[in-house]
């Protein structure tokens, strides 16, 4: 028995020497000074050859020479490019690691109605996939709920941290409602639990079930006392005063057309995620002041009808039709590839946007959208420093080398398990 225990002890001690080293960095506590660099503002400005000042976690841009003591950490880009920080809305980011494993999914709740239920606290920091996304510039993302009709809260936290209070960047900042079907499918190609039948009366008679609640919910919060508190209304609270956002997923025109009445009885601050086919409806969606987080811009055609590079012209005429338009790897098993997000830009690029401006439908676009445009998104003074530096375009596959990448001031370990394995390889076969 004592052999087993000392094996058991010897096979977990050799499992923890296997494990990454990483951890999440200090609070930055030297004043940085990164010098000539050219400077991508995230709001389609460039500036050349100025200085940028990291100091007690926020950003300063000077264009004259700074001084440079010893308590200054000095890092020479010249050559090199300085980028905001890459934000990835709509993703289930942290809330799986192995999609096929069950016990590893805490993503979907059970039941239809639970506006109440929080992502942010099933939030897993110690994911190993959140270190692959840091690598390409990724720093911030929305972690999002699925299940049901109305799935939860959703909550913007930041990629290097402890645990979720740590990682926590904005707090419930939206309320996630999936629109029913309105489309005759096929039985196996139904969405959720859809019932058999006619699937678009069924579709219409669940967005009479969501709007129910709304209008409960409003009532029950209209009413200065209450007898029982109501987890649930209370938890949509937000989205009457318009501090949250209500995100509806869907991606056909009839759904998001329906997403849009169902939002004039509200007035809420909507955004659709998802909008396969918004190019179709962009003037109505400007109208209405609906933002798009538009779904994996590599990818087929929504409909045989569609051309074949539609997916990639799409971002481009939302943003020309004044839509506010951000892109996302889909909340569904593209968690692991949402370090894909600034290529995906570069797709955008190449059909109809330019560099300035495809790069900020992944940084100050999201920013807006999910209400943290004051913090970050852009590097401006007094901003939070979450910043990359790059040689070469980030935008482009084959030049992106990241340097240097910071969050809140913190320098950011851009190593990962992907690394680690090809320094491994690379020591084994002698590479150099």
């Amino acid at each position: 028995m004592k052999k087993i225990f000392i094996a058991i002890l010897s096979m977990i001690s050799i499992g923890l020497q296997a494990q990454e080293t990483m951890h999440p960095s200090p609070a930055q506590s030297k004043k940085i000074v990164i010098t000539g660099a050219t400077i991508h503002v995230g709001n389609g400005q460039v500036i050349e050859k100025s200085n940028l000042i990291i100091e007690k976690g926020k950003l300063k841009i000077e264009t004259s020479t700074p001084s440079l003591g010893a308590d200054v950490e000095h890092i020479d880009a010249t050559g090199k490019h300085i980028y905001p920080g890459i934000i990835a809305p709509n993703t289930n980011l942290g809330l799986v690691e192995v999609s096929s494993t069950r016990a590893t999914v805490d993503y979907v709740e059970l039941g239809d109605m639970h506006p109440n239920v929080r992502s942010l606290v099933a939030y897993n920091t110690d994911s190993k996939v959140i270190n692959t996304l840091r690598t390409n510039g990724v720093l911030l993302a929305q972690i999002v709920p699925q299940g049901g009709l109305i799935s939860g809260s959703s909550s913007v936290v930041q990629l290097d941290a402890w645990n979720w209070e740590d990682a926590a960047y904005l707090v419930d900042e939206g309320i996630h409602m999936t629109m029913p079907a309105l489309i005759n499918r096929p039985n196996n190609m139904r969405r959720g639990n859809a019932p058999a039948g006619d699937p678009v009366r069924a579709g219409l008679a669940r967005i009479e079930q969501a709007k129910g609640f709304f209008r409960e919910a409003k009532a029950y919060l209209n009413e200065k006392a209450h007898a029982e508190v109501n987890l649930k209304f209370e938890a949509v609270k937000g989205l009457f005063d318009r501090s949250q956002s209500l995100y509806i997923h869907c991606d056909l025109v009839k759904e998001m057309l329906a997403a849009v009445e169902l939002n004039k009885e509200f007035n809420f601050k909507l955004v659709i995620a998802g909008g396969a086919d918004s190019w179709m409806i962009a003037d109505i969606l400007k109208e209405n002041q609906v933002s798009v987080i538009l779904s994996e811009p590599h990818s087929l055609p929504a409909t045989e009808d569609d051309a074949v590079d539609q997916p990639y012209k799409t971002g481009a005429m939302l943003y020309k039709a004044g839509v506010l338009v951000s892109i996302s790897q889909d909340s569904g098993d593209g968690y692991t590839q949402q370090r894909n997000l600034p290529f995906m830009a570069g797709t955008l690029a190449a059909y109809g946007l330019t560099k300035e401006e495809a790069l900020q439908v992944i940084t100050f676009n999201p920013a807006k959208i999910l209400g943290i445009e004051k913090r970050t998104g852009t590097i401006e003074n007094g901003k939070d420093a979450n910043i990359l530096i790059c040689q070469g375009d980030l935008l482009d596959m084959k030049s992106s080398v990241l340097t240097h990448a910071f969050i809140q001031g913190r320098v950011v370990d851009l190593q990962n398990k992907h690394t680690q394995l090809f320094e491994r390889y690379k020591y084994k076969y002698q590479i150099k």
